[in-house]
């Protein structure tokens, strides 16, 4: 082989390469903190020694592990199959239409953003609210990904958000307490919402069901959640499957209206 043509790059295949490393990286992120992850590093590790036999030649184990590789992949269908459903349902919830988005990522050189349309007083106040007097509430703030899949019949419903009503629906004898609400903007869209709850084993044994539910949600989207303890009152915002327990209300403002403005 011509170590010149080894060398010989291309545009197209630079971005080929790009594109591997985004999809990786991607597939990593999706399987990090679960079982999962072993078995995926232990794919890339057996299919990095497969490249490097066969730019060896080094033939009987090139085609031993050639063959490996071309039957475990309807084997890895299966193995994979919670994180394959992950990875296609946050594809097809993703909203690339939305005038918004648009807006986003053609505009990245303005370093002015479009406000959002929550009402963020009411929110904190709520929120605020809720902390002191340690009411349980889990809620969920749609972003780029549509969270319509979380919506059915019995729990669906169109609030705009006012002050006390929050309060209310997490209230300890609400039958609207138990789940997560589900708000788009300055409207409750839904309530005793189901969410998927995590599976990682990195979290702390001090978080609830709660936490587990909101990491969950923002492990498949790109939703931020807020989390308030009904045993401490201490407020917590998930986002990208991170956890962060949050020393006022003034630290929510802060990331709330950096991370649902445009």
């Amino acid at each position: 082989m011509n170590v010149t043509n080894f060398i010989d790059f291309s545009f197209t295949d630079t971005v080929d390469i790009l594109l591997v490393a985004l999809l990786m990286y991607s597939l990593y992120r999706l399987v990090k903190g679960t079982v999962a992850i072993n078995i995926f590093i232990g794919i890339v590790i057996i299919y990095l020694i497969w490249r490097l036999t066969d730019l060896l030649k080094m033939d009987i184990l090139s085609n031993l592990l050639g063959k490996f590789i071309s039957v475990g992949f309807f084997a890895l269908i299966v193995v994979f199959q919670e994180e394959i459903r992950k990875f296609l349902l946050l594809i097809g919830s993703s909203n690339f239409t939305n005038r918004r988005n648009i807006i986003r990522y053609f505009r990245f050189h303005n370093q002015v953003k479009i406000e959002s349309d929550l009402n963020f007083d009411v929110l904190l106040e709520s929120c605020k609210e809720m902390a002191t007097q340690k009411t349980g509430a889990i809620i969920v703030l749609q972003r780029n990904n549509v969270l319509d899949f979380l919506i059915n019949k019995e729990n669906q419903t169109d609030m705009t958000l006012s002050p006390q009503l929050l309060q209310t629906i997490f209230f300890k004898n609400s039958p609207l307490h138990d789940g997560a609400v589900l708000m788009k903007k300055n409207k409750i869209m839904a309530t005793r919402v189901v969410l998927p709850v995590s599976e990682s084993r990195q979290i702390s044994s001090k978080y609830g069901l709660r936490h587990r539910a909101a990491l969950g949600i923002t492990e498949k989207t790109d939703a931020v959640v807020i989390v308030i303890s009904e045993q401490t009152g201490k407020i917590t915002y998930v986002k990208n499957s991170e956890l962060e327990t949050l020393k006022n209300v003034d630290q929510l403002k802060n990331l709330l209206q950096h991370d649902l403005s445009f």
